[in-house]
């Protein structure tokens, strides 16, 4: 049975390279960084090179990177320490983040009794810029926006922009989940100066377990784990040598053959909507997800004309790997609160699936896809 992994938002294969570099490095550098003697010095020199070279792809300085165990701690790190110790008292944010802001977010609601302002979204959740920028200016309060940079689960791009200068011109903290968009996107911090935002390596054929929070220099960060002075003492514990060495490695590939993998990826996104269109009737595509110029090109959120309760199996049954929203809640009997937001009661009933994208794909498989939906429905 052929096998078919169109599950990329969720995570991605490993690269060759990435896998090369971390069990390399295993079988040669086993030194504890926080060590002096020589063999410890030679694990810190990695790890800062690596922080150096991972800078350098966003236009930051090294300083500005603090390692951790991926996507969902480096926002658990950031959010709380903007309210806990940066003193703000109002976040504005929207109903369709990652749970990782979502959660953290109420957590710090329930602890601190901070406000919470939910910008508007239209139909295909889209941020209101006008009443973000009401909500901006409503009152003096210390505030910080957080806004997802690409929407995991319908591809959406935030206008970074436009959110950024907003910010600035409001006396505001800018914070972004940034993992669907590090290693797809070019980031620059100099030319959209967001304050802080998150990446995970796994999001860009890079190991499970190692991310990264960037913080913007001149803000001092606490802690939440506690226990050594690692990481500039923004995060407690031993670094992990290898993943850090092939997150970097893997970051490193996707920098340097951003533009020419994106092209790519986007012809297969577009030859699977189009086959989509000409063979199913009364498909619709969630969010922007078919819009190539506001959406990802990684990710395409299918909207099938009624419930198809058994597709997600069929599908997996032979050989196809994809996502019903995100990978997050596809053992959610709530079904995708993302899509719950945006689209009406109806419509929400019908079967939505996540198909998404990588270098790694081919059309000879988006035409296997597409057949066996056709047999399937």
């Amino acid at each position: 049975m052929e096998t078919i992994y169109l599950d990329n938002a969720a995570t991605t294969p490993m690269l060759p390279e990435v896998i090369d570099t971390i069990t390399s490095t295993m079988q040669t550098v086993y030194g504890n960084p926080s060590s002096t003697h020589q063999i410890g010095r030679k694990s810190r020199s990695l790890v800062e090179t690596a922080r150096k070279n991972i800078a350098k792809c966003l236009n930051a300085t090294a300083n500005e990177i603090v390692f951790t165990a991926g996507g969902s701690e480096a926002d658990n790190l950031i959010l709380r320490n903007a309210v806990v110790n940066l003193g703000i008292t109002t976040i504005i944010s929207s109903k369709i983040e990652h749970h990782a802001v979502l959660h953290t977010i109420e957590s710090l609601v329930e602890e601190f009794k901070i406000t919470v302002n939910w910008v508007d979204l239209d139909e295909n959740g889209k941020v209101d810029y006008k009443h973000l920028e009401e909500l901006l200016k409503q009152t003096n309060d210390k505030k910080l926006v957080s806004l997802m940079y690409v929407n995991n689960e319908i591809g959406n791009i935030l206008d970074v922009k436009k959110v950024s200068d907003l910010c600035i011109a409001n006396n505001t903290l800018f914070h972004s989940d940034a993992v669907q968009a590090v290693g797809h996107f070019p980031i620059d911090v100099q030319q959209n100066p967001i304050d802080f935002f998150v990446a995970s390596a796994h999001k860009f054929h890079g190991p499970k377990g190692v991310g990264f929070a960037y913080i913007k220099r001149g803000f001092g960060i606490q802690p939440i784990l506690h226990g050594g002075e690692q990481e500039r003492g923004a995060r407690a514990g031993t670094e992990n040598i290898h993943s850090i060495l092939g997150m970097e490695k893997a970051l490193e590939i996707a920098c340097k053959k951003m533009q020419q993998e994106s092209e790519y990826i986007q012809q297969l996104k577009s030859y699977f909507i189009n086959k989509l269109k000409t063979n199913f009737e009364g498909i619709q595509f969630n969010g922007l997800s078919e819009d190539s110029n506001q959406s990802s090109y990684i990710i395409l959120n299918v909207r099938f004309p009624k419930e198809y309760s058994m597709l997600l199996f069929n599908l997996d049954l032979k050989g196809i790997a994809v996502s019903g929203g995100s990978a997050c809640q596809s053992g959610s009997n709530k079904g995708s609160h993302v899509l719950n937001t945006i689209i009406n009661e109806n419509e929400a009933k019908k079967t939505s699936v996540r198909f998404s994208f990588s270098k790694l794909n081919t059309k000879e498989e988006i035409d296997y896809t597409i057949k066996t939906l056709k047999q399937i429905l």
